[in-house]
């Protein structure tokens, strides 16, 4: 019997920041919505996040994004966001390379000048714009579901760090919200190792108790990220800017600034009244890469006010591969994997 299987993959990096992009050699997933389809993976085929992002195939910085069918008649495509925490809701550079990937390989027909392209995340359906010429993709601008502050001013004591103060805000999953000065942080290159060290301590302490309900997708699971802040600086008119850094649970700080992240941060500003509609954030990550958020327009998600914002970033394409699997390789868990892929 033959134990190889192939998987079809484009590479891509937004801000530094790698999306693997599986579009083909699963089998079609059970469930009506992409979220439905994520939860079923996440509960019966967690064996093809662990592969991708594991040694010998891939890295716990990369992401994963499944193509899938959508089940709204408004979306092109579906997908699935797979990182080392696990499966979230909605993602912003993931986002940006997806539909990026989709265009520019042709599995959707691209046209020069702006061009709209709905696609179904687990979160509900993400309106994206993208800025084509000749070809490429210059830029993505996505607007996934609102942010809300879910709490303020809460507090942790963190073994060897103290008492950290934070606030819980969602956007895409639940990110914490740390003011870097208060740590002795500049979010500065040379800072990394000392910030995932910080984050890993801080997820653990802070997770017991943490609030794991969002009003409409229910439970979301334990909470998988801090973003760090640095301070505002004011570049124009309703144009501010920003140093920031992004953890994800367990070891990894993200090359960009993020997407989600860079949302949640500006929701935070918005219910402090720092920002409005039409006021822009550029969120820079330690290596210098930067996320371009801007506030669109308030709402309500559940009883908690929110914020509609957009962000802004460009993905490059790294890599078309078909990458073959060994059922047989002892460094490769069938478990839960075999089942999903094509004969």
């Amino acid at each position: 019997m033959d134990r190889e299987r192939v998987l079809e993959l484009i590479d891509t990096h937004s801000g530094g920041d790698v999306s693997r992009i599986v579009t083909s050699g699963i089998e079609p997933l059970p469930g009506r919505s992409a979220l439905e389809k994520a939860r079923y993976l996440e509960k019966e085929g967690d064996g093809l996040r662990r592969l991708l992002l594991s040694e010998p195939y891939g890295d716990p910085a990369m992401s994963v994004n499944l193509i899938v069918e959508p089940s709204h008649p408004e979306a092109v495509a579906g997908y699935i966001i797979m990182e080392a925490m696990g499966y979230p809701m909605y993602s912003g550079s993931n986002t940006i390379c997806t539909a990026t990937a989709l265009l520019q390989s042709g599995m959707i027909p691209a046209n020069d000048g702006l061009q709209e392209i709905v696609l179904e995340s687990p979160a509900g359906l993400s309106r994206n714009t993208a800025r084509i010429a000749g070809g490429r993709v210059e830029s993505i601008t996505t607007r996934g579901e609102p942010a809300f502050v879910a709490e303020c001013g809460l507090v942790v004591e963190v073994p060897h760090y103290g008492r950290v103060g934070f606030d819980l805000v969602w956007s895409g999953a639940y990110f914490a919200l740390i003011r870097a000065a208060d740590h002795g942080f500049e979010l500065a290159a040379d800072e990394q190792f000392a910030l995932t060290a910080f984050g890993d301590a801080f997820v653990r302490a802070a997770r017991p108790g943490l609030r794991r309900e969002h009003p409409s997708l229910g439970d979301v699971g334990p909470l998988p990220f801090v973003h760090f802040m640095g301070a505002v600086r004011t570049v124009g008119s309703g144009r501010y800017e920003s140093p920031s850094a992004t953890y994800v649970h367990p070891g990894v700080i993200c090359r960009s600034p993020t997407g989600t992240g860079t949302s949640a941060r500006l929701a935070l500003m918005a219910a402090l009244g720092d920002v409005s509609p039409g006021d822009t954030l550029d969120t820079i990550s330690p290596r210098g890469n930067r996320f371009l958020g801007t506030v669109v327009e308030e709402c309500m998600v559940g009883d908690f006010p929110a914020l509609h914002t957009t962000v802004t970033g460009r993905a490059r394409f790294l890599a078309r591969s078909r990458i073959t699997i060994d059922l047989d390789d002892p460094l490769v868990d069938a478990s839960d994997l075999e089942n999903l892929l094509t004969h």
